[in-house]
Formats: C-alpha cells, sequence, structure tokens
C-alpha cells in the first residue's frame, strides 16, 4: 500500500487510465467484429444498402482506432495494422461482388 499522497493519488489515476484503456479497446475489438460481420453479409448478399452499412462501419472503425492511438492506448503500428485488415477484408468483399 502507498505510503504518501502522491503515491496514493498515483494508484488513483492508474486505476482510471486502466479503465479508460480497456473501454477503448473493447470497443475496437467490437467495432471490428461488426465489420468482419457486415462484410460477410455483403459477399452473400451484395446491395447498396449493406454496402452502404458497411462503409459507415468501417468508417467508424477506422475513427475509433485513430483516436486509440491518439491517446496512447494502442501503438500506432498495432493501429495500422487493425486498419489494413479491415481494408483487406473490404477489398474482398468488394472484389468478390464485382
Amino acid at each position: 500500500m502507498a505510503n504518501n499522497n502522491s503515491a496514493k493519488k498515483r494508484i488513483q489515476i492508474a486505476e482510471r487510465n486502466r479503465l479508460e484503456n480497456k473501454n477503448y479497446k473493447s470497443t475496437v475489438r467490437t467495432l471490428m467484429k461488426r465489420c468482419f460481420v457486415a462484410c460477410g453479409i455483403f459477399e452473400k448478399e451484395p446491395s447498396e444498402e449493406s454496402k452502404s452499412d458497411l462503409q459507415k462501419k468501417i468508417n467508424l472503425a477506422f475513427s475509433k482506432i485513430d483516436k486509440a492511438v491518439k491517446k496512447g492506448v494502442m501503438h500506432r503500428n498495432t493501429g495500422a495494422n487493425q486498419k489494413s485488415r479491415l481494408s483487406v477484408a473490404l477489398k474482398k468483399a468488394l472484389k468478390e461482388v464485382v
């Protein structure tokens, strides 16, 4: 246990940051899963509605990944890797339709 006030405060700050980081990482994982599901749906039944839905989900995921990298929740290479995975899935889905 911490012995002085500054150490106690640092423990509180670390816990707060841990929870915020956990929230960001969880949200990014959820958005990525939704993108992959939307890609699968678009491949099975291509339509303008599913294409626009897929594009919205990709944009939302990219935005959240960029914000997580900017806040220091994840490393920039990790963010780039995840965005690359999403881009590859999107290109594959669009290629299958054409």
